[in-house]
């Protein structure tokens, strides 16, 4: 058996093992406990933002909140899975894995949709109709109660060796997450998108089985993706979108001032963790050089932004190929919010 298949083995008899004890807990709409699975550990912004909606559940209630970091329960297919089961309560999912389940969400890897301004961006996450109002049935059509969406940091590319224009990508082998339009993206980019699971990825960098990757400075810092990459990029094409939701019938079994709990404590989260991350990306940038001095890093100018700009037309039209009016429908009320942030 290969150590690949052992690995895989080993976490499904943990996450078999959770999940038979979680079983014998009382029903979602009665647990006295509930349980939130992140995509990320308990350090980095998914769970800096877990951390504080469960101090203000706890603070507020007599229910509890066990958080579940990246991996304790399998991949992010399986912790959506047993969400929308309801042997989990809540999830935080970025759309690049709800792509597939909710092709709408794949909105956010239109390139260069998002504001790079950050208050501006932030503003947009607040208040944004498309996101706090028309998402929201999408989500409950797959048993899902989107309770927020958050930003988490402007997305940059490491590879091989530097990247100024979508030639130096070309037959590059480049992973992404399994989301059909980002498939896309780096394809009209020049490069070859390469879906994997998280899991794989350092040991598809150091392999040479994939020569890139994409993802927020932080997360690039904390999971020492730099030590398997020689260039860091910035191309202001997409910021990472992530998306916190929790069992539908779970939260429609909540009482009126159950909701409101929720709701405060993913409100009171949300402002916080915006907070938090002020000044977040350039720490982690300066930590990734000091770690690696030999690292190039790459700001590109809007001039040589502008090709992967050309290329994002074509994304946007197959979004719209992929999702129909519904999806054209929901670029267009983004459209029309970030318009109105940006007065």
């Amino acid at each position: 058996m290969t150590t690949k298949l052992v690995r895989k083995v080993l976490m499904a008899t943990s996450a078999a093992g959770v999940l038979a004890s979680m079983s014998l807990l009382p029903t979602a709409a009665q647990a006295d406990t509930w349980k939130y699975a992140i995509e990320e550990a308990i350090n980095e912004v998914q769970g800096v933002y877990a951390t504080k909606f469960k101090e203000e559940i706890e603070k507020n209630s007599d229910h509890e909140v066990q958080i579940f970091p990246y991996g304790t329960l399998g991949e992010s297919a399986d912790t959506m899975e047993q969400t929308q089961a309801g042997i989990l309560q809540f999830v935080d999912q970025s759309p690049g894995f709800t792509g597939a389940l909710i092709p709408e969400a794949q909105v956010f890897f239109v390139p260069y949709l998002l504001p790079t301004d950050t208050e501006q961006l932030n503003e947009f996450f607040r208040t944004s109709k498309a996101i706090n109002e028309d998402f929201k049935s999408l989500y409950a059509d797959q048993g899902l109660e989107l309770l927020k969406m958050f930003p988490e940091g402007e997305v940059a590319m490491t590879t091989k060796k530097p990247v100024m224009g979508p030639d130096d990508l070309n037959e590059v082998k480049f992973r992404v997450m399994t989301n059909p339009l980002l498939v896309e993206s780096y394809k009209a980019f020049g490069a070859t998108p390469t879906p994997l699971p998280w899991g794989e990825v350092y040991g598809g960098l150091q392999t040479n089985i994939i020569q890139g990757q994409e993802n927020p400075t932080s997360f690039i810092e904390s999971t020492k993706l730099y030590e398997v990459t020689d260039a860091i990029t910035y191309a202001g094409h997409s910021n990472f979108t992530t998306a916190v939701m929790a069992n539908k019938d779970f939260y429609d079994g909540l009482s009126d001032e159950d909701k409101k709990l929720v709701q405060d404590a993913a409100d009171a989260a949300f402002e916080y963790i915006l907070d938090y991350q002020k000044g977040l990306e350039k720490e982690a940038l300066d930590k990734i050089k000091k770690a690696k001095p030999d690292m190039v890093v790459t700001v590109l100018s809007e001039e040589q932004r502008a090709p992967f700009k050309k290329a994002a037309a074509v994304v946007e039209d197959k979004f719209i190929e992929m999702t129909g009016e519904s999806g054209k429908a929901i670029l267009d009320q983004l459209k029309a919010d970030l318009e109105a942030v940006s007065k």
